[in-house]
């Protein structure tokens, strides 16, 4: 199947023969769906924190020793293409015509181009907009006066003006101050300098990019760091890590075969964010702090944010050290443990870390059983925040059986259910809440020694999309979800948090939203 310049190129990219190999394979046979069994909600699957316990776990967290250290990581690669996907349409589409103007202009819904043109000075970006269009001896007024939406909009999304649609979306300017603006990655560092900070007030940021954007933040960072430092009392330590091409996959044909460009070499895409597992294994805190990029909000919505992301690491801690107490117990040899304490920690594993047994679990076997608590305990832990489910696409909380029968907590994409299975379909329509990316992590084990991340996925959880390369359609797979079966073998804790946590900028649109505004 592969020559031997086949194999020089995947020897480069770093990986091996026999990974492709079963790559190919699962484009073959395809990768199994997930069983769900009922969706996660209150009480079932999912915590709530009541008013009077969010300061309990704070101060589980607030008061952690002094020697824990802690990271903010945050996904923040490619290109803010999708951004403006509409701009771009209209852009394709409008012949600036009467009865093209008449069209799009009557549309005054939230995302329409009469919305984008009414409330244009309303975004952060505007100012470095309008001197764009003076380098080229236009007036941004006066172009939109005459219909000119076209040239504006040229000039903020392409190379001949302020070149957005391939700036990364972190340094996409996303909210007005009175006398300044902020990108994401700096509304991000303000978050760092407020939960992420160690007793010596220095917090850690590290940022997945892609490679070609690195001067980009570096610049940005350079400008920004020490304003950020002086207003919110602490030091940043910021880091970058790309992609690894050893994680990427390779793509196939219609037929499964191994597609090859014009001079026949092999074409590999992205492995998808599941592949920033490896960026993830290779940072060494005690608590990691995972939120995307574009989940960001203006100081005067931030506390809600704090709060909560304090109570997931409150919670976090309180759980795990229970859970590392019953580890040391299970690791001593010396130790005698009565059939009541293993009951206890069986007991700890069933209804807080909600992993349900399998029937053949023989409890009264206590050898078994002390094997069993071990190994379900001896894994990194995640407390993720969960959002009611106000229609967003994307993934929930639910309880999945597993391969060895017994049922655990997951976040599941539709992308892993076998739509065509009724019950199962209806499951996962029945989720009352949605996955905002809002992670406390615990990586070290109870020896205080980093997990190797990798071994603890599922590398069945998987899926395979259609693409198209130069006009040839192809098969791409991307591999387990970060957070998702990148993660599949945690311990996992739902937690519910306020929905004003979660506002994505999905589209150009979403900064006009109120959550957005100053």
């Amino acid at each position: 199947m592969f020559s031997k310049k086949d194999l020089s190129l995947i020897k480069k990219r770093g990986m091996n023969k026999t990974k492709i190999e079963e790559q190919v394979k699962h484009f073959e046979t395809g990768f199994p769906k997930v069983k769900l069994v009922n969706p996660a909600t209150i009480s079932d699957g999912i915590m709530k924190i009541e008013d009077n316990e969010i300061d309990t776990y704070r101060d589980y967290f607030l008061n952690r020793p002094k020697k824990l250290s802690i990271i903010k990581f945050v996904p923040a690669s490619g290109a803010a293409t999708r951004m403006f996907q509409k701009l771009y349409d209209f852009l394709n589409t409008y012949k600036e015509t009467e009865e093209d103007y008449l069209a799009y202009m009557s549309d005054k819904s939230p995302e329409g181009m009469k919305k984008f043109f009414d409330d244009i000075e309303d975004f952060a970006f505007f100012v470095d907009l309008r001197a764009a269009l003076q380098k080229k001896d236009l007036d941004l007024e006066t172009l939109i006066e005459k219909n000119n939406f076209k040239e504006i909009l040229n000039t903020l999304l392409n190379k001949n003006g302020l070149n957005y649609s391939n700036k990364p979306k972190g340094l996409i300017r996303f909210h007005k101050y009175p006398d300044y603006t902020r990108t994401a990655f700096e509304e991000h560092l303000a978050e760092a300098l407020h939960y992420a900070k160690n007793y010596k007030g220095t917090a850690q940021l590290h940022l997945t990019i892609s490679e070609e954007h690195k001067k980009l933040f570096a610049r940005k960072l350079k400008k920004s760091k020490s304003a950020f430092e002086e207003k919110y009392d602490g030091k940043l330590k910021v880091s970058f890590s790309y992609q690894k091409s050893s994680t990427d996959t390779i793509a196939v044909d219609m037929e499964n075969v191994p597609y090859r460009d014009v001079n026949q070499s092999l074409l590999f895409r992205p492995g998808g964010h599941g592949a920033l597992i490896e960026n993830l294994n290779e940072l060494k805190a005690d608590i990691v702090f995972i939120k995307n990029i574009d989940n960001v909000v203006p100081d005067r919505l931030k506390d809600a944010t704090y709060t909560y992301k304090e109570a997931l690491a409150g919670v976090l801690l309180k759980y795990q050290k229970q859970m590392f107490d019953y580890i040391a117990l299970l690791d001593n040899k010396k130790l005698e443990l009565s059939k009541d304490q293993l009951n206890e920690m069986l007991d700890f594993a069933t209804n807080i870390l909600c992993i349900k047994a399998p029937n053949t679990l023989k409890t009264d076997d206590l050898d078994k059983l002390k094997t069993y608590l071990f190994n379900k305990f001896n894994r990194p832990i995640r407390v993720c925040g969960m959002v009611k489910n106000e229609g967003e696409p994307g993934g929930g909380p639910f309880w999945v059986k597993n391969s060895d029968n017994s049922s655990s907590l997951q976040v599941i994409e539709s992308s892993q259910i076998d739509q065509e299975d009724k019950k199962q379909s209806d499951i996962f329509s029945a989720s009352t809440h949605f996955n905002p990316v809002d992670l406390a992590c615990g990586i070290k084990n109870f020896k205080g020694k980093k997990f190797d991340l990798t071994q603890f996925i599922d590398p069945e959880t998987g899926f395979i999309s259609r693409k198209s390369h130069n006009g040839t359609p192809l098969k791409a797979m991307e591999l387990p979800g970060l957070w998702n079966g990148a993660m599949s073998d945690w311990n996992t804790i739902f937690i519910e948090v306020p929905s004003i946590t979660f506002n994505p900028v999905k589209t150009i649109f979403d900064l006009l939203r109120v959550e957005h505004r100053n």
